[in-house]
């Protein structure tokens, strides 16, 4: 039999035929590649990014003149002396007994310097039951946390000669260190364990080991060459280490997916009795298409992070977007010449307990009942699906976003902890004051030196702070740093109101009154509001740029107006309902138990318009998978409710599959201590679940077949817009398939 009359056009049909013909150089291209970028990578290194180059406005400001002065602020810790009851006082022999063994103690260490008695500095509580005793580490701050392990077990033995009084240390070093202990490994262990969960997935869904295997294979080829990739571009645009575990979560879950839709249809072809030339040349054609316009759609969504103007949000959108599109590239170029090698061979592994699974054009029966339902009652199905996902939505409308403070991340699973708590509730604002970075031509002219008094002066008495207000001069770099306890402590709102005193009252009456003085404010308080305003100015930009493209480039793959139109509207619906669990379980706290965590009254600031990028994203997948299907049955004859029908059954299976993995990757996340994590993990989780169920498998069958023929509508005004359609193919024929272009495939 013959080939189609048609010739099979387009980049991912073009690249599918050239690898299949040239298998042994496709495949070492693509080793190459992956080396090069690994070894180009590590050879240039990675630069992450400065904290000067974190934010904008003040945050950046002050931490620029930091950065110019030259100056190397040292990790601060802080060892809390406190009375278990009400019979011991600051004041009392035993206090200060306990107060002088922990200045010796760990001055005594060596990895110290700068040790302050709280009896010289002023650092003891109102009700006069506590004090601090503050220090800086020796060194590097970065490096500093570990190093205080020495310091952590000189403080540990003064505790235990003051059985009577608390003796906890607390601080930058003792927290990261406390953090790396407790949830490094957690991290890594997440990181790991994405690979093997994938895995069995795919054992159970192909029931073949080799099968499994490379989709796995061309995802983590993807996440190292991407990892070298990541070096090279750093030099341009600094990354970080949240960026690197985003591009893995990513990476793992479209590398995967990519794969698994050109290898399900493959081997659905060769069932269907076609040899593995055709099979492969069909596969190219359609779901390599789809591929194609999945993945340029995904990294379009992930560009919009890089309008954010957040050096975090532009990291992790730059390693998303790169790994994507190496992901694409794999799935549509080696990805075929791996299948033409492999023939047959592609089945060895059989899982023997398993039947033979996804080598046939088989429908989901469990789907192919739910769309007759929907498909016979569209109008009901519509109705039920659309007030279900508005439901889960709804307590979005009264999402709290905030950077969630030690204690909401953590809950009491550290120690750490509740020192945090104890400090904050005895000194408000101690343990995150507010720092004003004061630079001047002459840090030591009078009028400076006056205003510096009077700011101080100005700083308690308007209220915003309680004290001790701090200064160290830098005398030979005409720049201070002022310390200011801010009121409010942990409270980020309370403390967000003592910071606008500082900056919008005490400053300007004060420093901003000397010619020449800059005084930005920062803090970890300072560096949330500054935060949240610019994620505030730029949540619009964004939505508009990932949805004005992502409908474009819909437009263009299917010439058709209500496919773009409702391929946005089913996306945001599917965000929406997401956010709408986030706030029920993790600010509500409705069923936060069943994901073993609490809830903290808040989603952290930075997931809302994460999650919309990544998810508007990974939403396409599905959408333009199923939506292919169904447009190439209807190119091949069939009617408009036919070919739904049609494209929804038969593309249920690997759809199915594709979002189990993405399920079970994103829930791995889930499972981690950080309430951030835990929110990011349940957020994605729940998204693709619904996204691959209500969605793609209700709501777009039933809106469909209600709009019938309207689905292809275009303008007259539209049809001179390039065309991206024509990989599609006619029903193919078969034809035999010659020796040297790979072993012939058994059913």
């Amino acid at each position: 039999m013959g080939r189609p009359d048609a010739r099979v056009r387009g980049f991912a049909a073009r690249a599918g035929g050239w690898s299949a013909r040239h298998r042994w150089a496709a495949v070492g291209i693509w080793v190459l590649f992956v080396v090069l970028a690994l070894g180009l990578g590590s050879a240039a290194g990675r630069l992450d990014v400065k904290d000067s180059d974190q934010l904008k406005g003040e945050t950046h400001t002050a931490a620029k003149i930091i950065e110019d002065a030259g100056i190397k602020e040292p990790a601060g810790e802080s060892v809390l002396v406190q009375a278990r009851d009400g019979s011991v006082r600051a004041t009392d022999a035993a206090f200060r007994a306990a107060v002088a063994d922990v200045v010796k103690a760990v001055g005594a260490t060596g990895e110290v310097t700068g040790v302050k008695s709280p009896y010289t500095t002023g650092t003891v509580s109102e009700d006069g039951r506590s004090a601090l005793v503050q220090f800086d580490m020796r060194g590097d701050a970065e490096s500093a946390g570990e190093r205080v392990g020495t310091v952590l077990d000189a403080v540990g033995k003064v505790q235990r000669a003051h059985s009577s009084l608390r003796v906890e240390e607390i601080g930058a070093a003792s927290m990261n260190k406390q953090y790396s202990d407790a949830f490094g490994n957690d991290f890594k262990q997440a990181e790991y364990s994405a690979v093997p969960v994938a895995l069995g997935i795919l054992l159970i869904a192909f029931g073949a080991l080799v099968a499994a295997l490379l989709p796995v294979a061309l995802a983590v080829t993807a996440i190292m060459a991407t990892m070298g990739l990541m070096g090279l571009v750093s030099h341009l645009q600094p990354m970080s280490d949240t960026a690197n575990s985003v591009m893995l979560l990513v990476g793992m879950a479209v590398g995967v997916d990519y794969c698994l839709f050109y290898l399900r249809r493959e081997r659905e072809e060769r069932a269907a009795g076609r040899d593995a030339g055709t099979a492969l040349r069909i596969a190219a054609a359609t779901s390599g298409r789809a591929i194609v316009v999945s993945g340029v759609t995904v990294c379009v969504a992930m560009a919009g992070m890089l309008f954010t103007g957040l050096a975090e949000f532009e990291a992790m959108g730059l390693a998303s977007l790169i790994v994507v599109a190496v992901a694409m590239v794999g799935s549509v170029t080696v990805l075929p010449a791996l299948l033409s090698l492999l023939g047959e061979r592609v089945e060895k592994g059989r899982l023997p307990f398993l039947r033979r699974r996804g080598s046939g054009p088989r429908e989901s029966r469990f789907w192919a009942a739910v769309v007759r339902r929907v498909l016979a009652r569209p109008v009901v199905s519509v109705a039920v699906a659309l007030g279900a996902l508005l439901a889960v939505a709804a307590p979005a409308l009264g999402m709290k976003t905030s950077q969630l403070t030690l204690d909401q991340e953590f809950g009491d699973s550290l120690p750490i902890v509740q020192t945090y708590q104890r400090v904050n509730e005895a000194f408000p604002g101690g343990s995150q004051p507010a720092q004003v970075v004061v630079s001047a031509r002459d840090i030591q002219a009078p009028e400076v030196r006056s205003a510096l008094a009077e700011f101080k002066e100005r700083a308690i008495g308007s209220g915003a702070s309680r004290g001790p207000v701090d200064v160290k001069v830098y005398a030979e770099r005409n720049v201070a740093l002022v310390s200011v306890p801010l009121v409010g402590g942990s409270d980020y709102d309370r403390a967000g109101a003592s910071l606008e005193k500082l900056r919008e009252e005490v400053r300007p009456a004060t420093l901003g009154a000397v010619a020449g003085v800059r005084a930005p404010v920062t803090g970890q308080v300072a560096g949330s509001h500054d935060f949240n305003d610019q994620l505030v100015g730029s949540v619009v930009p964004v939505f508009v740029f990932v949805v004005v493209f992502a409908f474009l480039l819909m437009l263009l793959s299917f010439r058709s107006l209500t496919v773009a139109v409702t391929s946005i509207v089913l996306n945001l619906l599917s965000v929406g309902a997401a956010y709408g669990i986030l706030v029920a379980v993790f600010q509500h706290g409705w069923g936060a138990s069943l994901v073993g965590a609490h809830g903290v009254g808040a989603i952290v600031t930075w997931l809302p318009l994460f999650l919309f990028v990544i998810l508007f994203g990974l939403s396409m997948d599905y959408h333009v998978f199923v939506v292919s299907r169904i447009r190439e049955a209807r190119a091949r004859g069939r009617g408009t409710r036919d070919a739904i029908q049609h494209g929804v059954v038969t593309t249920a299976g690997v759809v199915t599959s594709a979002a189990v993995i993405m399920v079970a990757v994103f829930a791995i996340f889930g499972t981690l201590s950080m309430q951030s994590m835990k929110q990011m993990g349940v957020g994605l989780a729940a998204a693709v679940l619904i996204d691959a169920t209500v969605i793609r498998g209700v709501l777009l069958p039933a809106v469909m077949s209600l709009l019938g023929e309207r689905n292809w509508y275009l303008p007259r005004w539209l049809r001179r817009m390039p065309d991206l359609t024509h990989d599609e193919a006619p029903e193919p024929v078969v034809r035999p398939v010659p020796e040297d272009r790979g072993e012939p495939v058994g059913v």
